[in-house]
């Protein structure tokens, strides 16, 4: 386990916009800097950073959170995770505590294939260099290939010897377990149960993430392996942790080379990105021979909008590649197409000329993909009308899936001249296929709507009354909407407090009037029991104060907001958060959404204690629901108003606490009293409660007494109304 006070440094080392600027191109924005989100399809920067809070925040799907959150949503690791993720990058030691053995079987399944990846990594790396087999096979091919040491120990190059289950034996007899091995590929088992490696007799390609860790393998077989082998490479299968469809070869290494060089080499081939990388062309990837996909063109548009692929020429390759480049017109990007001297491939063109020479040839001869795919195709087509007439529509549907109206019409006109055809005529072309498009996503929105609708249906409908939807009542626990992190209600307050509210000049004595450090109890298990239904409340009065309130918890709560004399005639200060519990606790009333509750009752037992702050402390909570509500209460979009009184002076929200607080406290307990008086009655109304006299007594009892308290409340706001239900 990490202990706070690492915890804390790696916070105050982690600045938000270094951690995000690995993985998202960011331009500034006044304070602020906007990229586009890698968390979904993004086509406009809606992806916020601001380095003065620590924050990010997309505005458009709502992830976002401190750089630990940020980690952790984007490398998809625990908590722990990406704190030794931080620590690394900013070169913060980690001293932990020996995990127990629960602990250590509560480790991830996950981070046990990383693990055992990493192992192979260097199991593989230390036989390329030390084994007498991988010296005189693995690295004299790399030699052979022209490979420098420096290269290979950066794209951490490897070899596994011919010996059928070295690797196998090496790991089970260091404890890694048999099924990982299996599981990440590195090994399978036979009919008659032994553990084979999969890649003996090959030299290693390690797959790395955009972060650095190795999620696979690539194998190329060698000539001195090569009898009763058919295929060249073998790569790592798919597992829990490596989809080839979302990796690029080559990206952890290009990341930092693309922004700076504002664009993407694509090639091939493991090989091809190595040697570029040599020659001094760092900002190359590779889709290692996969046809190309829209997480791989996803990945690369975070760091850029312009791409060059680069073709080795030959004719059958180029064609079978242009639908992958069709995905890359229809995320937006600038595509561009070089073609290499005959018989070269990116490889042997970059062993033969250096990083300037190189970059000298690809501006002078790449070309713009769709005069690109037009000359080719008429190249096939010649005089032929018939195959004319395919290319042309080959080339209207190129067009029209470019997403900029203004680029489809530039390209409209070129092609037209090309092809010699009236640009109306491909006008109306493309116009019917984006129109045809444009049905086809609707129909697939709309069977899924249908998809999800009958889903819902489907499910078992719980009562609104407490007997089934209530936590606590009957041993249900019913969990909160949204894993318990509420979507923002639509008509939430963006400024508040209210008009009708008093002014400061007419604030009187802080209720209640009788509260001490002595009232402030120790928060009990969440055993609260409401009548009011826990989902689709979120438009409710009383859930909007709820929020309010819970936003000055998070944003002052250790801060002081007022004195008061206890029984001993002594001033003693309150804090946000012990007037908030006490003042529930006076009426016997608490927050309506469980990780409300939650968050006040962690809240309370945090704040004796030494530099307690709440907004650091919920931005890092572990728990990413808690975490993503704490950005969302202390966002500026969300932020309250600040007032001008009559010497013109703006006051704060925290110079306003004494005031601020008690009057959302009294707003919402009247809220929540109004709407628990309400759905009291509707479960005295339900056959099974009215049959049980117990629970109807109770029931009554408990109506009673916050009818008293509704009255007290309504006299204490002075224009409320008691309304009979």
């Amino acid at each position: 386990m990490i202990d706070q006070i690492t915890i804390d440094r790696i916070l105050d080392a982690a600045q938000i916009y270094d951690v995000v600027s690995d993985f998202v191109t960011l331009r500034k924005r006044g304070v602020n800097y906007v990229g586009l989100c890698p968390f979904h399809d993004d086509k406009t920067p809606s992806f916020y950073v601001s380095p003065a809070k620590g924050l990010c925040k997309c505005f458009a799907c709502g992830k976002g959170g401190n750089a630990v959150h940020f980690i952790m949503e984007h490398e998809q690791l625990s908590y722990p995770e990406a704190l030794r993720y931080l620590a690394k990058k900013y070169n913060i030691e980690i001293k932990e505590r020996e995990l127990s053995n629960e602990e250590k079987q509560a480790q991830t399944e996950r981070e046990s294939l990383f693990i055992v990846n990493q192992f192979a990594n260097d199991y593989f790396r230390n036989t390329l260099r030390n084994h007498p087999e991988g010296r005189s096979v693995g690295m004299a091919y790399f030699r052979s290939r022209g490979f420098r040491d420096d290269i290979i120990e950066k794209f951490q190059l490897g070899y596994c010897t011919e010996s059928h289950d070295a690797l196998a034996k090496e790991a089970l007899a260091k404890g890694y377990k048999k099924e990982y091995l299996v599981k990440t590929g590195l090994c399978y088992e036979t009919d008659d149960h032994r553990l084979r490696d999969r890649f003996w007799g090959r030299v290693i390609f390690p797959v790395h993430t955009l972060s650095g860790k190795v999620v696979a393998f690539g194998g190329r077989v060698l000539a001195s392996a090569t009898k009763g082998v058919k295929v060249k490479y073998v790569n790592s299968p798919e597992s829990d942790i490596y989809h080839k469809s979302n990796e690029l070869y080559g990206i952890y290494f290009a990341k930092q080379a693309i922004v700076k060089q504002d664009r993407c080499y694509l090639v091939e081939g493991y090989t091809d990105v190595i040697s570029m990388h040599q020659s001094g062309v760092e900002n190359v990837v590779a889709s290692s021979g996969t046809a190309l996909t829209t997480q791989q063109i996803k990945l690369i548009h975070r760091f850029t909008n312009n791409i060059t692929v680069l073709y080795d020429g030959d004719s059958a390759g180029i064609k079978a590649s242009l639908r992958g480049i069709d995905m890359l017109l229809e995320e937006g990007m600038n595509i561009k197409v070089c073609l290499l001297p005959d018989g070269d491939d990116p490889d042997s063109f970059a062993r033969k000329n250096n990083s300037e020479t190189f970059r000298q040839y690809i501006e002078s001869h790449e070309t713009d993909f769709i005069r690109f795919k037009t000359n080719l195709l008429l190249e096939d087509a010649g005089r032929d009308p018939i195959k004319r007439a395919e290319l042309i529509g080959n080339i209207i549907q190129s067009i029209s899936v470019i997403p900029e109206a203004i680029v489809r019409d530039v390209y409209i006109k070129e092609c037209a001249q090309l092809l010699h055809v009236e640009d109306k005529l491909l006008v109306s072309e493309v116009a019917k296929r984006r129109e045809k498009e444009a049905i086809r996503q609707a129909e697939l929105r709309e069977r899924e709507r249908r998809r999800a609708a009958y889903n819902s249906q489907s499910q078992p409908q719980e009562s609104p009354y407490p007997t089934a939807a209530i936590p606590g009542v009957n041993g249900q626990q019913t969990p909160p909407a949204n894993n318990g992190a509420p979507t923002l209600p639509p008509d939430y307050p963006a400024d508040y407090p209210p008009a009708d509210y008093p002014p400061v000049e007419a604030a009187g004595e802080l209720p209640p009037e009788t509260l001490s450090p002595d009232m402030i109890p120790p928060m009990p298990a969440d055993n609260y029991v409401s009548y009011i239904p826990q989902e689709g409340k979120e438009g409710q009065t009383f859930y909007k104060y709820e929020r309010l309130i819970l936003q000055m918890v998070v944003r002052y709560g250790e801060k002081v907001m007022c004195n008061v004399t206890n029984e001993a005639g002594e001033e003693v200060p309150v804090t946000v958060i012990e007037y908030v519990v006490a003042d529930l606790k006076e009426d016997d009333l608490a927050f309506h959404n469980p990780l409300h509750r939650q968050m006040l009752a962690e809240a309370v037992e945090h704040l004796g204690k030494e530099g307690f702050v709440a907004e650091r402390y919920f931005l890092a909570h572990p728990d990413p629901a808690i975490s993503a509500l704490s950005t969302e209460l202390i966002s500026d979009r969300y932020q309250l108003s600040k007032y001008h009184y009559k010497n013109q002076k703006i006051v704060t929200d925290e110079e306003r606490l004494y005031e601020l607080v008690p009057t959302l406290m009294i707003n919402f307990k009247y809220a929540i009293v109004s709407e628990e008086l309400k759905h009291m009655m509707y479960a005295l109304q339900d056959p099974q409660v009215a049959g049980d006299e117990e629970k109807c007594n109770s029931i009554m009892k408990r109506y009673s007494e916050l009818r008293e308290v509704q009255s007290l409340m309504a006299k204490r706001l002075g224009d409320r109304v008691v309304l009979n239900y």
